[in-house]
């Protein structure tokens, strides 16, 4: 026979020429279909992943490899359940430098990887999202059957961040590229193919590319020079002959373009390409903060409990210009149980605000709730859960003398072990600001915490007492601790001296500063907490940003990390000591695209000791646990999970 492509009863058959009546169609979500790992090790082995929320039968499917000859294969099951795996030894010699093509029984192309030498031994598999991510050669023992392994190998190549972000086939055929890494990548001899097995790949440097290097967070267009069209694929190959990426659509076509979403690709109702991916009409959270990949957001489920009552969030604003895409892994996990922060003041659920890991003991995540309490979390069964020990439901904290109920939002673990925590009002008073930072003993004994020492600075907002209680909702959001030995390292001038900064200029304050955020204005305030009750104002630091939810220094980076949920477009911007030294913003992140878009106001990364394949754990709270809203399975959670690099 001849090799052949056509369009016939409304499907594209490939490769070889299939005759097949009205009838005999592929079967329904098939496009969700993935090849997700496979080895030229010696056993030859081929896993697909169903990424679709429905099974896909598999039955008289083909393979073939760099040769374009299917032939049929044994799989380990006939059809693929949603979200799961269905295993294959390939009937084929699979070679160093190879490809696997998967057809459906009327040969329509499904997916196809292709690798250049030694990249499949032990086995090349999708590392950051199965079915989504970026193909690396594991240096692991191999997955198959099983979801991949969550760390990429270390360090992932900037390529590896390189996605298919947005296509179209309504004749301009014009493909989107975005760089989700933190290097430029030059892809001038990379190349493309559909999914027409006669087709011969072409190169992105042939095909009138805006430019043919991609910046960190940018994004690079061409025009196909192939064609595309309906029930077809988009494969992106580097200069070695790897595939970087791909995506599949259906018979509507990519009209006016498919792109990337937080839950996968959907079809646009305009085309976005060079700029940030609309996502309209999809789950909340795609495309969002100018990232171009995703993820899968992992976990969750249970059912609300009659006192749990989410919040839909408010206040969204736009993203920062030159905001970078989240540096870490795309995927998150769901770290709490539904409804697990109900108390007696706060019967809700809600308001789960401040974080901050125990510099001392990293497996102890520490998180203040507004409506006064404080949880001491350890890790069981990977998500976040209170420690029985210290107290399973929270211990609930007062303002100095027993009294009042704190809206308590950030906290921070000084250089002595002990809590400090931020108050923007008294919740039995809430039209009156009350800006304070109060010192708790975790070690104390009973069920309710009075603070050690107690510092009101409220006398140096008076903006925020007008008489309003959202005027009064505006201050300290955030706080975080920052050692002396960093400002004194990075060469920080003290504003009231004018020189270097000098701790034994200020016997009483202890090892570090206090860095408070303003939610008013995005400003950082900064203190000497004094030990007899007094306190130093060393001025303010400009984060750039209009609102500030969380602070923390992460001595990982070296930076003061400053966290602004929706209200920044969920950014997270790490400041630095400049030449002058002045503290200064130094570069800012968005957070993976797969989470919500909620008020989610705590951040905390945890200490470069937990490292593991060059990443270590983040921790968002939502203050409304809102999630995607009614019906997901992150309505009711608090809490999420993700990576940082090391």
């Amino acid at each position: 026979m001849c090799a052949a492509s056509l369009t016939f009863s409304g499907l594209m058959v490939t490769g070889l020429f299939v005759a097949q009546s009205a009838a005999a169609a592929d079967p329904v979500g098939y496009q969700n279909v993935r090849v997700n790992e496979v080895t030229s090790a010696g056993n030859d082995t081929v896993e697909l992943y169903n990424a679709g929320s429905a099974a896909v039968s598999i039955s008289g499917w083909k393979m073939s490899d760099d040769g374009f000859s299917p032939q049929t294969f044994s799989p380990s099951a006939s059809s693929i359940p949603a979200g799961g795996f269905v295993t294959f030894n390939s009937p084929k010699g699979l070679g160093d430098s190879d490809k696997v093509v998967i057809y459906t029984a009327d040969g329509t192309v499904v997916d196809r990887v292709d690798w250049a030498t030694g990249r499949a031994k032990p086995a090349m598999a999708r590392c950051g999202g199965d079915g989504t991510g970026a193909w690396v050669t594991t240096t692991t023992a191999t997955t198959f059957g099983a979801a991949n392994a969550a760390g990429c190998p270390s360090p992932l190549p900037a390529a590896g961040k390189v996605v298919v972000n947005e296509v179209s086939s309504d004749g301009s055929d014009t493909v989107e590229l975005y760089n989700g890494g933190t290097g430029a990548v030059s892809i001038g001899s990379w190349k493309y193919v559909d999914n027409d097995t006669s087709h011969t790949a072409a190169t992105i440097s042939a095909s009138s590319p805006s430019a043919t290097s991609i910046p960190a967070g940018g994004y690079v267009t061409f025009n196909s020079t192939i064609g595309l069209g309906g029930n077809d694929s988009l494969f992106l190959i580097d200069g070695s002959g790897n595939t970087v990426d791909s995506t599949t659509w259906a018979a509507a076509g990519a009209s006016p373009s498919d792109e990337r979403c937080a839950t996968g690709f959907r079809t646009s109702a305009s085309a976005t390409f060079g700029a940030v991916n609309s996502c309209s009409g999809s789950t909340p959270g795609g495309g969002t903060g100018g990232t171009g990949g995703t993820g899968q957001l992992l976990g969750g489920g249970g059912s609300l409990t009659s006192g749990c009552t989410p919040e839909a969030p408010g206040g969204t604003g736009a993203t920062p210009s030159g905001t970078l895409a989240w540096p870490g892994g795309p995927d998150v996990t769901i770290a709490d149980n539904v409804c697990a922060f109900t108390t007696s003041t706060g019967p809700e659920g809600r308001d789960v605000s401040g974080l901050a890991f125990d510099p001392a003991n990293p497996s102890v995540l520490w998180a203040a709730k507004n409506k006064n309490w404080l949880y001491k979390l350890v890790k069981s069964n990977g998500k976040w859960i209170p420690d029985a020990t210290w107290s399973a439901t929270g211990k609930q904290i007062r303002f100095a003398g027993g009294t009042g109920q704190p809206d308590s939002e950030g906290l921070t673990v000084g250089g002595n072990g002990h809590l400090y925590v931020t108050s923007e009002r008294d919740n039995g008073n809430n039209t009156v600001p009350k800006d304070t930072v109060m010192e708790f003993d975790p070690a104390a004994t009973g069920s309710t915490l009075t603070p050690l020492h107690q510092w009101d600075m409220t006398a140096q907002f008076p903006q925020l007492n007008t008489g309003n209680k959202d005027d009064a909702n505006l201050g300290f959001e955030g706080v975080g601790y920052v050692p002396d030995s960093w400002l004194t390292a990075n060469g920080w001038t003290d504003p009231l001296t004018g020189a270097a900064y000098d701790p034994a200029n200020y016997p009483l304050h202890g090892s570090g500063l206090f860095f408070a955020g303003l939610e008013y204005d995005g400003t950082l305030h900064v203190y000497g907490l004094n030990s007899d009750g007094t306190f130093t104002t060393f001025g303010t630091v400009s984060t750039g940003k209009p609102g500030v939810m969380d602070v923390t220094y992460d001595a990982g980076t070296q930076r003061i990390v400053a966290t602004c949920d929706n209200t920044c477009g969920e950014t997270h911007t790490f400041l630095k000591v400049n030449a002058a030294g002045a503290i200064v913003p130094d570069v800012t992140y968005t957070n993976p695209a797969v989470m919500p878009v909620d008020n989610l106001e705590g951040f905390a990364l945890a200490p470069t000791s937990t490292c593991a394949g060059g990443f270590r754990e983040a921790v968002w709270s939502d203050d409304g646990i809102y999630g995607f809203g009614s019906g997901t399975s992150s309505y009711g959670h608090a809490l999420y999970s993700g990576t940082f690099p090391c």
